[in-house]
């Protein structure tokens, strides 16, 4: 006999396999589509979630959901995830949500010209359009509430902006002071010289593969700004690759690999429901940055790592592989928060932070955005932005109306801080083994306390089941103080 909770997740299964269709046209978008495909993509992304959108807030799913008592751990998690979705679709209107998927789609290409042509201000106009739309968007779900704080829950749910602002409110000064003490020593060197780029690609794929990445369900792309896509059996990746740099395609590969290992290594029995798909974008981006930093850039994987680069690129200038792990984590000055190195890389996330919740809150206008961010960024960097590209411009997601997600990068890092402490009481031969190039004692770790639960468990439960305690700031600046004070004698 069929059931009602059977019959709701017969219905959730469809609307899945609709959103991964979804993903699958941005990805799309993103990597192969044809230049004068945009508006008219802007008009199919928009039809879809204007179908997604019904489906969610569907009358039956209310009637199902007040009618099933869920039997297991499993049930009652699936019913959390599809009430959350319906409350939130409930509270939207349908032609918000369509416009708001037609107005991304056609920006995010509007931002890319801009990009390219150094022109805030024939970016400003749409920018305008996705922040009016998202704020709309936001007071229809806060209800009377904070605006921000319900955006946020679409990346983080459960988080408030005001206990991130004490988390990161103590993250910073140890950040600051940190940067101040290394940045007044004497620098390792810097990697110079020209990197074929058609042999970066060749190594990354394999890099990919080192660290678990399954590609006969996934791929690996070029994109302007790289980033991984899918659930399940269909996770894809991109990255991007710089002649002069290619610790940028390197690391861009590993960091996405993170997240799409996460993706790939959810329980099987999972595919295509609520518990399908990782839980938050903070946990996300835990496995991102554990996999690219406190994995890819540690002493004993970058050994290896050296060994692999003579063999793509012959001679490159560094021959000692403890000289090529200090250049690897060289700290230097930059614009750009993807290229930052890990000392830095959260003051770029604490300045976007800010000035997104300005703009969300109305203190902020996008006429005065990129003299706010010029102004912070010195403030807070000790130097000016040189173009829009190097500052306001440089990153997609206001363009996709992404308000609420910069957060969850820092807080990754906060939470990649914690498993990373954990996996080195449960791993003690972890060093041994990454540096014959084996990373598979922490993937397999990962795997098993955070990934295979994909959204069995609220974010914060996922880390401090797998941790064993609450996560805080404080093991991310242990890390960080003990790594760059050896690198830098200080």
């Amino acid at each position: 006999m069929t059931t009602a909770y059977d019959e709701l997740m017969a219905y959730a299964r469809e609307t899945q396999a609709l959103a991964q269709i979804a993903g699958r046209l941005g990805w799309d978008q993103e990597t192969t589509m044809p230049r004068g495909a945009a508006a008219q993509r802007g008009e199919e992304i928009g039809a879809l979630e204007t179908v997604l959108h019904a489906r969610r807030m569907d009358p039956r799913v209310g009637a199902w959901l007040e009618a099933i008592t869920p039997s297991d751990a499993e049930a009652e998690a699936n019913l959390r995830h599809i009430r959350r979705s319906f409350e939130r679709a409930s509270k939207v209107p349908a032609d918000l949500a369509a416009e708001l998927a037609r107005t991304t789609s056609v920006a995010q290409g509007v931002w890319a010209e801009a990009r390219a042509n150094d022109d805030f201000a024939a970016f400003a106009p749409t920018l305008e359009r996705v922040l009016d739309l998202r704020r709309q968007e936001g007071a229809a779900l806060a209800e009377g509430g904070d605006p921000y704080d319900a955006l946020l829950q679409d990346y983080e749910p459960g988080a408030t902006a005001a206990e991130l602002e004490a988390m990161f409110g103590a993250l910073r000064p140890g950040l600051v002071a940190l940067r101040d003490t290394v940045l007044g020593a004497p620098a390792p060197a810097a990697l110079v010289g020209e990197f074929d780029e058609t042999a970066q690609m060749r190594l990354s794929r394999m890099i990919a593969r080192t660290f678990g990445y399954d590609m006969s369900r996934g791929r690996v792309d070029k994109a302007v700004h790289p980033f991984s896509s899918g659930s399940g059996n269909d996770v894809r990746i991109t990255t991007r690759t710089s002649r002069t740099d290619p610790f940028n395609c390197i690391y861009s590969t590993i960091h996405e690999v993170g997240h799409a290992a996460y993706e790939q290594n959810i329980d099987q029995a999972y595919l295509l429901t609520p518990l399908g798909s990782g839980v938050s974008m903070g946990v996300h981006e835990s496995q991102s940055r554990i996999y690219e930093n406190q994995l890819g850039r540690s002493r004993a994987f970058t050994g290896w790592l050296h060994g692999q680069m003579v063999d793509a690129f012959g001679d490159f200038g560094i021959d000692d592989p403890l000289a090529f792990y200090a250049t690897v984590n060289r700290v230097h000055k930059g614009f750009i928060r993807t290229e930052a190195d890990e000392v830095q890389y959260n003051l770029h996330v604490l300045l976007r932070f800010d000035l997104e919740r300005q703009l969300i809150d109305g203190l902020l206008a996008v006429a005065d955005l990129e003299e706010a961010w010029n102004t912070r960024f010195e403030a807070d960097f000790g130097y000016p932005v040189d173009t829009p590209s190097n500052g306001v411009l440089q990153d997609v997601h206001w363009s996709v109306g992404l308000f609420g997600y910069f957060a969850t990068y820092t807080l990754g890092n906060v939470y990649a801080g914690c498993l990373h402490e954990a996996l080195r009481t449960a791993v003690p031969d972890l060093d041994a083994q990454l540096a014959v190039g084996d990373p598979s004692g922490a993937t397999g770790w990962l795997r098993d306390n955070v990934q295979r639960h994909g959204g069995l468990y609220e974010p914060r439960e996922v880390i401090e089941r797998a941790c064993g305690f609450a996560p805080s700031e404080g093991p991310l600046l242990a890390y960080l103080e003990a790594k760059f004070g050896e690198i830098y004698g200080v």
